[in-house]
């Protein structure tokens, strides 16, 4: 859900998208599944990671090779 009309905002499309935009900021250009490592501590599921990267896509702030690599637009 992009915009959740309870109050937890850690379902979030975009609570989830700062936390992949913030962990690409600290490293730029990684695999997907790298990247998702890196991101399951917080417990998001692999589904709201790919709706994030979808999400992130759309409003042109990542992209995703043909090698699977993402990184940032700039």
């Amino acid at each position: 859900m992009l915009l959740p009309d309870n109050m937890q905002p850690e379902l979030s499309i975009y609570y989830n998208g700062s936390l992949v935009l913030g962990e690409l900021k600290k490293e730029d250009n990684q695999t997907i599944l790298l990247l998702y490592n890196s991101l399951k501590e917080t417990g998001m599921s692999f589904a709201t990671f790919l709706l994030c990267l979808d999400w992130l896509y759309l409003i042109d702030a990542a992209k995703v090779d043909e090698k699977g690599c993402v990184s940032l637009c700039i």
